[in-house]
Parts: structure tokens; sequence; C-alpha cells
């Protein structure tokens, strides 16, 4: 222990006198929070509207109006034709256009079922589908609230909708946790495998060799730092969080804290393993970034839902500690789970970091 205690002293010594990986632990994470948080914001606002008004009825000004009031829509430009139309959803000046045919007015006063037009821009397609349903949603309310009595054509029912964890169904309550989860990945593989091939080039990871340090203990001596390092920058981060975004764990901390330690000796092993790879700094972060940051960040449901992938590619996320610790992030953020709810994931976030330091340490060789 006292030799594994020397080392840790000695890198963390390293830590201090690199003015740069200061700047990386201390600076980065919470610059990295506030331009992602801010930026990830899959809420649609003011999204560019025309309006090609076939009816020229006070009832089609008010549509027109009800759509701008709504504060989802910016009434771009007003269409005189079809061709007016396609010319601004091609040139990007308007993303959706609502067309009002001739006669809605007098269809509408006397429930006629007036029909209205919606064109959207499938090209983001993500945005379309959350516009049109807010488009749908505008021109169902601005017909019931002008048809208060008009009789149901067939069997109504009243749907009573209230959401839980998130009533106003805000994206960034979702986002911001994952962003938290993702900076834990990043740093940690990164900081890991840069700090020992770092050593690698200087040429005192040879010093160390020669040392009576044994395998495991130089292993133990190497990750325990960058661990404690690891919790100062999600500490950062989590503070960052709750000061800028008022987001904070409704779950326990104590709980945060104990698997975000797991998470981080997981991905910790997976940097340990790529200075196994790689010569220069060089590698590593391309190895890093290739072969481990992005599949994980693609694969581990921080952008796409795991349910959608294929079988085959269902299987492999399970060998990525993200998929784990997004799920226990984004539980303990919205939902204030504790253990009985998360304990499956917190034993794979167990298995993975017990496997991926174990391949590490078995890697790890004390000769050149």
């Amino acid at each position: 222990m006292k030799r594994v205690a020397s080392l840790i002293r000695k890198e963390l010594l390293q830590l201090k006198r690199d003015v740069r990986m200061r700047a990386m632990v201390l600076v980065a994470p919470v610059m990295q929070v506030l331009v992602l948080g801010y930026a990830a914001d899959m809420d649609v606002r003011n999204v560019p509207t025309a309006v090609y008004d076939q009816d020229r009825s006070s009832d089609s000004r008010a549509v027109a109006e009800a759509f701008r009031a709504s504060g989802a829509f910016v009434l771009a430009e007003e269409c005189s034709s079809w061709s007016d139309v396609d010319d601004a959803l091609l040139s990007g000046r308007a993303e959706i256009v609502v067309a009002i045919p001739p006669g809605f007015s007098r269809d509408l006063r006397s429930r006629a079922s007036p029909q209205l037009g919606l064109v959207v821009d499938g090209s983001r397609s993500n945005t379309a589908a959350v516009a049109l349903a807010y488009a749908t949603g505008i021109a169902s309310s601005f017909g019931a609230r002008l048809q208060p009595t008009a009789a149901p054509r067939g069997p109504s029912v009243d749907a009573r909708i209230r959401v839980w964890y998130n009533p106003e169904l805000r994206s960034r309550l979702f986002m911001v946790p994952g962003i938290f989860a993702l900076l834990a990945m990043v740093f940690t593989i990164i900081l890991t495998a840069l700090a020992v091939v770092k050593e690698k080039e200087a040429g005192t990871l040879e010093q160390l060799m020669a040392s009576p340090l044994r395998r495991g203990e130089l292993v133990a001596g190497k990750l325990a730092p960058f661990l404690l390092v690891s919790t100062v920058t999600l500490t950062l981060a989590l503070v960052a969080v709750r000061v800028f975004f008022g987001i904070a764990p409704r779950g326990s901390l104590g709980l945060l804290a104990l698997l975000s330690v797991l998470f981080s000796v997981s991905t910790l092993g997976i940097g340990l393993f790529v200075s196994t790879l790689a010569r220069t700094q060089q590698q590593a972060m391309l190895f890093s970034i290739f072969f481990f940051m992005f599949p994980m960040m693609i694969l581990s449901g921080f952008v796409f839902p795991i349910e959608n992938m294929p079988a085959a590619i269902r299987a492999v996320t399970y060998f990525m500690p993200l998929r784990y610790y997004l799920r226990i992030v984004r539980s303990l953020f919205l939902k204030g789970s504790g253990l009985a709810v998360l304990w499956p994931e917190a034993l794979a976030l167990a298995g993975l970091a017990a496997l991926y330091v174990s391949v590490a340490v078995a890697r790890f060789r004390k000769r050149m």
C-alpha cells in the first residue's frame, strides 16, 4: 500500500504541475455543460411559417393569428400561389405552410368540416413531426372554439392526460442529465489514455516498470488518481447543471455518487486498455474516439432509442457502460428512483467495471 500511495502522490503531483491538464479537469467540464446544455434543446419554437390564404376572411385571418400567438410559429411571409408555397419551402424561408382554401369561413360557420392544409418541409424530420403536431392541435382547438355546440359525429372520448416526471415536456430536462453522463465518459477515458501514453512518450513509464511495483499495484496507482479527478470533474458539472439550468437530482446524491464511481471505474478501465494499444497521444485520442466514445454515444440511447435498433446491435449495447449510466442519471434526476429500482443497472456497471479493469490489467505488461 505504501508503494501504491507513493505512485498516487506522484500522479497527483504531475496533474498539479500540468497547466493544460488542470484546465481540462476544472474548466472544460463546466464549459461543456453550459455549451451543450443550452444547445441541446429539442423543443420546437419560432418555426418560420408561411400562410397561403385563399379565403381572405376574418376567420382565415384569425387562423393565422392563432398560429402566431402560439409562440411555436413565426409568420415569415404570405404566399399568393402554390408556386410561392413551393419556393418558400425550397429556399428555407418557411418550414411549414398553412394553406387556407376558399370557402373556409363558410364551411366553418355551417359546421361542414372545413379543411385546412398544412404543408411541411420534411428534410428535418424531427422538427417537422413536432411542428405538425403543434399545428394540428392549434387547428383543432380553433375549430372547437368556434363550434362549441357542434354535434359529435360518433362516440366521443374525454381523455384526461397527466404527464409525470416532466409535466411541461421540456426536452432540456431529458438532455442535460444525458450530457452530464456523456461528459463523465469522455473525461475518464481520455484522461487515463492520454496520461499513460504521455509517460510512454516521455520515457518515464520505463522507470515505473523497473520499480518494485507489481503489475496490479501499478494499475491501481494509475487508476486511483484519475478516479479522484473524475469525482471532482463530475462534482463541478453537477454544480453547473444546478446553478445554470436549475436541474437537480430528485433522488439520493449518495446513490448518484456511488453509481458514478462504478461507472468511472469501468471507463477508466477502458482508458487504460486504450493506453496499452496506443504508442502516441494522437493514436490514443483516435482509438478512444472512434472505437469507444463515438459508438457508446450512438448506441447507448443518448441519441437514438435502443428499442428501435436491430437485435444484433442491441446485443452490443449490453457491453457499453454508458447505456446503464444514462438510465441511472435520468432516473435519479427526473424520477427520484432508488436502488430498489436501479439495482439491475448498478449490477451491470459493477460487472463491466470488473471486466474492463481485468482486461486492462491483463494487457498491461511490465516490459517494453
